[in-house]
């Protein structure tokens, strides 16, 4: 078998090209349609395009960012998300990652967008500095605007990886000195997938990527852009310390005997009941963790303005959504007060059932007597 990668080769052909096994790349089916959030019947459907469809190509631009998107993506523990993202979609451009640099990458760069016009997917990692003409990102000689637009103009769908990329990120928080805005406040006229997070989890990125090469579309996005199906839910509704919430049992300092016991962070300044995202249902290396449950709360990094939403560490006030947590520092009185209440209503009905089941018990008693006379 001719093992060098074509442009043309599906991305099956490119994965087994790559040494892995048919049994792999049906692993891999099987874990991104779990991660996609469809049942196991779409795995037949997924497998079956990543054979039969040509590898999408992907324009990657870096702009005003830390890297740490594609630190997140390529260091993912299954052993074909690398891959994907570093091959198998024809990653025709990526100024960070790519062997080639200088006037080999940007005339690469740009036969790509020639060739595949309307056709490739752009993804955006960093912010856009719009003050004094865009000046605080130049490329070569052009600004992150300036490329931007140029980018944009042949993708068929822009993703943006990252919160700096979708909102500004922290070089947009007051007073906002390089004027960094996200890329929907530039581009207006192409769909655009935001997959927030400082930095997004490395299999939602890939999950969002596989979600177009199956379906041809971009995947349900919520009110703000984001993929519903890792987008849907707050980090409060799947984290592991959402019962001592409920209980009203929080930890008071980092260093308490609470916080060793794996109490509620929300009083630590914990932004999980207003933060949508799939931390505490995929987590982080392999699963493994994430931040709640390395000890430390939530900041709601892939919240719009999440740098400028008060400091880390403090309480939030008010937590919307479901009635109780509106005022959830007396959730711990409630709580008590309803167990109380639970505790002795249950004496309550105990003791009416033990005295019907003494009742009939005498009734019975009383009835056998009568036979005995009779």
């Amino acid at each position: 078998m001719d093992h060098t990668l074509k442009k043309d080769d599906t991305y099956y052909e490119s994965i087994i090209k790559k040494g892995h096994s048919r049994r792999d790349f049906m692993k891999f089916a099987t874990f991104i349609t779990a991660f996609m959030g469809y049942e196991s019947s779409v795995v037949g459907q997924v497998a079956k395009a990543l054979e039969t469809k040509r590898r999408i190509p992907v324009i990657w631009e870096h702009f005003q960012e830390c890297t740490g998107c594609s630190e997140s993506f390529i260091r993912s523990d299954h052993p074909l998300v690398a891959d994907l993202i570093l091959d198998s979609i024809s990653l025709d451009y990526t100024d960070t990652l790519m062997a080639a640099s200088g006037h080999n990458a940007e005339e690469a760069k740009q036969e790509s967008m020639k060739e595949n016009y309307g056709k490739y997917i752009l993804i955006v990692e960093g912010a856009i500095p719009t003050k004094d003409d865009g000046v605080y990102c130049t490329i070569a000689g052009r600004t992150a605007v300036e490329i931007l637009k140029e980018s944009a103009a042949g993708a068929a769908a822009i993703i943006t990886f990252g919160s700096c990329s979708a909102w500004g990120g922290v070089q947009a928080a007051s007073p906002n000195p390089t004027g960094s805005v996200p890329v929907d406040e530039i581009i207006k006229d192409k769909p655009i997938i935001k997959v927030p997070g400082c930095p997004p989890i490395s299999e939602v990125m890939t999950g969002v990527i596989v979600h177009y090469a199956t379906f041809g579309t971009i995947p349900d996005l919520d009110s703000m852009g984001r993929p519903k199906q890792f987008y849907g839910k707050r980090v409060h509704d799947s984290c592991y310390r959402r019962p001592y919430f409920d209980a009203g049992l929080y930890a008071e300092t980092f260093d308490s005997e609470e916080a060793k016991k794996g109490y509620c962070l929300y009083k630590l300044g914990c932004r999980g009941p207003v933060t949508y995202n799939s931390c505490g249902t995929m987590g982080w290396n392999n699963g493994v963790s994430f931040p709640i449950k390395s000890g430390y709360p939530c900041i709601g990094c892939s919240e719009d303005n999440f740098w400028d939403n008060g400091p880390f560490t403090e309480r939030l006030v008010n937590v919307p959504g479901m009635g109780i947590e509106a005022t959830a520092d007396k959730v711990g009185k409630i709580a008590l007060g309803a167990t109380a209440v639970g505790i002795a209503g249950h004496a309550i009905l105990t003791n009416i059932a033990k005295k019907k089941e003494m009742k009939v018990a005498h009734e019975m008693a009383e009835k056998n007597k009568n036979r005995i006379k009779d």
